[in-house]
């Protein structure tokens, strides 16, 4: 990458975006030191304008943004840095710096909602006992035969519903099977990301005039 720190005083803007659902998190400023930092140590780090030192985002509450990928923009003026949170954002405790009190969230992109779903799903499989009473964690422990059955069942369901033209009923139904199919597919070691690749691999296949049979 070849940035102007120059150009902007020093200081360049970088837009932070999860790296999963597509949202907006946080707006920081970057000078070459914390651009290095951020680049070796795979945390977002900034410069603080307030502080007037480095600064690696989640150092005192621990919700880290785990870097994925590093992106300039066309005049190597502003950066776009797509990273997985450890945690709440904003030190408010939202998800993004940009939600207001008055709103329950910011929109998000369809698929965006899934991949926060999918997290959540990870996170109950990789730690049952952190709550007790969630159906997801009962899951995993009753093992893969029963979130087979039950994804077999809410595909019947979903099949019956479309049918019989119930597009109320077919909603929920759509909806059980996608959770459960997120639950398959964590307890399988495979994700959103793996099934999509799929699909990206398949249309590029078609696009290019290669016939599929």
């Amino acid at each position: 990458m070849t940035l102007d720190f120059d150009k902007m005083g020093g200081l360049l803007p970088a837009v932070v975006q999860d790296a999963d659902t597509g949202q907006v998190l946080m707006l920081g400023y970057v000078n070459e030191e914390a651009w290095q930092k951020t680049r070796q140590e795979g945390r977002v780090t900034f410069f603080s304008r307030s502080k007037n030192r480095l600064w690696t985002k989640g150092e005192t509450s621990g919700n880290y943004l785990t870097v994925v990928s590093l992106h300039e923009d066309c005049d190597g003026d502003a950066l776009l840095i797509r990273a997985r949170p450890d945690g709440p954002t904003c030190h408010r405790g939202t998800v993004s710096c940009f939600e207001q009190p008055q709103q329950t969230a910011l929109p998000t992109a369809p698929v965006g909602f899934l991949a926060e779903l999918e997290r959540l799903v990870q996170r109950r499989r990789d730690f049952p006992d952190e709550d007790p009473k969630s159906y997801t964690a009962s899951l995993f422990r009753k093992g893969m035969p029963k979130i087979a059955q039950k994804v077999g069942e809410e595909a019947v369901e979903t099949v019956i519903d479309a049918v019989g033209g119930n597009t109320e009923g077919l909603k929920g139904e759509a909806a059980d099977l996608l959770y459960h199919l997120l639950v398959l597919l964590a307890g399988s070691g495979l994700s959103l990301e793996d099934i999509i690749a799929v699909l990206r691999e398949r249309h590029s296949t078609i696009s290019a005039g290669v016939r599929r049979e």
